[in-house]
């Protein structure tokens, strides 16, 4: 077949092939890896020139503005600020969760030998700068920020790592990924044992009821996500009423998402190839070659549709489904609305001092550096893992710098921590922001000088 013939069996609206060519470079834009740590750096950017400039005010005013929703005498109401950070992120840990289920059933950690590296790499990660920030508070109202350094922003570091793709192997690539999924997994295991105030154990044992609920759907066959989705909007309810922070509802909602789709690929060939010659046959012994007014083309179409649907499993076609709205809308809402900093250059370094800024800076860059590279010298040295396919360990070493990028995470523990002190949370904010910066730049630039192009090599 021709392409011109080819051409002719495709429908275009009035003005789809105008539209085609200005949307096309932009669609591929946007499904580049880098392009969501360049938005999540924009709107950071924008938040600082908002908290700032001649708007600032106007800026706390909007995130301080209280939104309420109300039926009845029943009523939930939170600051613009809150429901970005209670409510939307809780989107951010679904995506997260639905990630670490596939990474632990499919992905590199599903191996035991290959999920030693990223672990032990990610422990150590956590666990030395949560150690040098504790040094330096090692007591009163700043103590309780140990946990802001210990975070990885996967967006900006796989970002970050993308732009040296033609120069790392693809393996250091997945090396990150799952130790930034083992990082999330350690940080929400943080806020909810050592991030939660006080606990309401009524509406705890409720959210509990609710996530039995949703192991009993996922037990029990149940492979349509509205029933999950209902569900898990109450978990959420009564695990913000608990005290426990709510968007660990979103974990727990993807780790009951089914992981087994309906039908196996084998299942799947005979029925297509079965409808297929239905299609075939309707579509040559019928005068209506349309899809939309023959009845008999439009039901094998449709069962075509609920076969493909139904061979992909739920957590395949979430995560799938879910992870751009994340990337795009809602991590840079949060930026919009977290990393809008007051910045006084006149007492930079005064700021710089503070025993916070101090902290997290040096529990994000040095702490990941020295707990990254040295947990995988570890287990490397001893046998028990062994580096990933043509990587180097120098890379690993350049990868522990990019992880030093906290960002998203780290503001979000940072805003637990310091919830009632506005003056700790701002310095806190400019300790990461600092050694975000400072981390990804150094990061990159040592791959780029220990890292040669494939036809260098």
């Amino acid at each position: 077949m021709t392409e011109h013939s080819q051409k002719k069996d495709i429908n275009y609206a009035p003005w789809e092939r105008v539209f085609d060519k200005v949307l096309t470079p932009f669609e591929e834009f946007i499904h580049r890896q880098t392009t969501s740590g360049l938005l999540l750096m924009i709107c950071a950017i924008i938040a600082l020139f908002l908290a700032n400039g001649p708007f600032a005010q106007t800026y706390q005013d909007i995130i301080k503005t209280y939104i309420g929703i109300t039926f009845g005498d029943w009523k939930l109401k939170m600051s613009l600020h809150h429901w970005v950070n209670d409510g939307l992120m809780v989107l951010f840990f679904f995506v997260v969760g639905l990630e670490l289920k596939r990474e632990l059933l499919v992905g590199e950690l599903a191996k035991p030998r290959n999920a030693i590296l990223p672990i032990a790499a990610a422990v150590g990660g956590m666990v030395v700068p949560a150690l040098i920030y504790f040094a330096i508070n090692p007591t009163g109202d700043t103590a309780i920020g140990w946990g802001i350094p210990m975070a990885t922003d996967i967006a900006f570091a796989i970002g970050a790592l993308a732009l040296l793709a033609s120069r790392v192997p693809k393996a250091l690539i997945t090396f990150l990924v799952a130790l930034a999924i083992v990082d999330d997994l350690g940080a929400v295991l943080v806020i909810a044992v050592f991030y939660t105030e006080t606990i309401a154990f009524g509406p705890l044992a409720i959210a509990g009821g609710l996530f039995g609920a949703l192991i009993i759907l996922n037990m029990s066959g149940i492979r349509n996500a509205v029933p999950y989705f209902i569900i898990s909007i109450f978990l959420w309810y009564f695990m913000l009423l608990s005290g426990v922070h709510a968007t660990i509802a979103g974990v727990l909602g993807a780790l009951t998402v089914p992981a087994l789709p309906k039908y196996n690929p084998a299942r799947f060939s005979r029925d297509v190839k079965d409808l297929m010659a239905r299609f075939r046959a309707s579509y040559e012994s019928n005068t209506d070659k349309k899809v939309m007014t023959n009845a008999e083309l439009r039901a094998v179409v449709q069962t075509l549709a609920n076969k493909v649907q139904s061979v992909q499993s739920p957590l395949q076609r979430l995560e799938h489904g879910w992870h751009m709205p994340v990337a795009y809308l809602v991590i840079p809402i949060f930026a919009l609305v977290n990393a809008g900093i007051p910045l006084e250059f006149g007492s930079l370094t005064t700021t710089l001092s503070h025993p916070v800024v101090m902290g997290v800076s040096l529990g994000l860059i040095l702490g990941k550096f020295i707990g990254i590279t040295g947990a995988s010298w570890l287990v490397i040295k001893f046998g028990i893992a062994d580096l990933p396919k043509d990587t180097r360990f120098t890379q690993i070493a350049g990868v522990s710098l990019l992880a030093g990028i906290g960002f998203t995470m780290s503001i979000f523990v940072a805003q637990l921590g310091f919830a009632e002190r506005e003056d700790l949370l701002l310095m806190a904010k400019t300790g990461i922001l600092f050694a975000s910066l400072l981390a990804g730049v150094s990061g990159v630039t040592w791959l780029y000088l220990v890292s040669k192009k494939p036809a260098e090599s």
